[in-house]
């Protein structure tokens, strides 16, 4: 197992913001994780290092929000999810991390400001189902290279205004699916080694510890509320994905 003092003091906060994300409190902040842990050890491992940790949290939040997810939505997400884990497959040994997550960065940050400048009117449309697939597949591709999906499903389900844990709820599944479809890729591609699956057991006690306290939190926020922490989580990881991007190049 990794034990270097620095490394565990960049992840252990990591892997704790990614719980409390995986509940739907604080979503968004989740894709900054692997930009931290990286800041000790490479990306690549530092994505193969948290992908036991987000299926350990899958099923936590699974457990907790199950009942509260929105199913005709998710007939929609997963396939699209799936195509982003095909695209991630083939793709991963051409487009570099830093590219990604500058793309990630600079998309979440330009949908922020277009929701800042052009408020959606309560009784307008629905987004459209192609826009849902669309973002639903750059979602699955994102979290394969970087697990930075939640910025660009975000941006699609955020606008919906469901209430938030059928928000936290949908997302839970979409990313319990999406994350279980990485393990065989993750396998071929090298990414497991003894190294990196001892710490990430090492590291797992901590990865259901966020999902219930967020869901606690969640189940009793107002929904204003919950929106703002999810477009503040965003702009935090948007702004963060699109500097470590850019210094990367």
């Amino acid at each position: 197992m990794i034990d270097d003092p620095q490394f565990y003091w960049w992840a252990i906060p990591a892997v704790l913001l990614v719980g409390l994300a995986k509940s739907g409190f604080l979503s968004g902040f989740g894709a900054v994780a692997t930009p931290l842990m990286a800041m000790a050890i490479p990306v690549p491992q530092a994505a193969a290092i948290m992908l036991p940790l987000l299926c350990v949290m899958d099923m936590a939040s699974l457990h907790q929000l199950w009942r509260d997810r929105d199913a005709d939505l998710l007939t929609l997400l997963l396939p699209a999810g799936l195509v982003g884990i095909v695209m991630g497959t083939v793709l991963f040994s051409l487009v570099s991390p830093a590219v990604v997550s500058a793309i990630v960065g600079a998309l979440t940050l330009l949908f922020l400001l277009q929701r800042l400048l052009f408020k959606p009117s309560k009784d307008g449309p629905p987004p459209s189902r192609v826009l849902g697939f669309v973002l639903g597949a750059t979602s699955g591709f994102t979290s394969f290279v970087a697990h930075a999906g939640g910025p660009p499903i975000s941006a699609y389900v955020l606008p919906m205004r469901l209430d938030p844990v059928r928000v936290a709820a949908t997302l839970a599944v979409f990313f319990t699916v999406v994350n279980l479809a990485k393990w065989v890729p993750y396998a071929a591609l090298g990414l497991f080694d003894a190294r990196n699956l001892w710490t990430s057991l090492v590291l797992v006690p901590l990865a259901p510890v966020g999902v219930w306290a967020g869901v606690w939190l969640t189940r009793r926020m107002a929904s204003a509320w919950f929106y703002r922490i999810a477009y503040i989580g965003m702009a935090v990881a948007g702004g963060k994905l699109l500097w470590d991007g850019l210094r990367a190049l």
